[in-house]
């Protein structure tokens, strides 16, 4: 039986390295706001957690429900 890789083009180490970097054009800044972050809420129902809202700094708001 034939190894896998038989008849494949195998790369030696110096042909392998990273791509180039992307022009400065492209580099992206971070992303700068005056708000805090997000805020994470915890529901509880006794001693389980029942749901998590995250609010988003940009106000968008995400229910989680935590099924066990």
């Amino acid at each position: 039986m034939k190894h896998f890789l038989h008849g494949r083009l195998q790369l030696t180490e110096s042909q392998l390295c990273p791509p180039p970097p992307p022009p400065d054009a492209l580099k992206v800044a971070p992303f700068e706001s005056g708000s805090v972050g997000p805020q994470i809420e915890v529901v509880k129902q006794g001693d389980k957690v029942a749901r998590l809202i995250v609010t988003c700094s940009c106000g968008e708001r995400i229910e989680i429900e935590c099924l066990y």
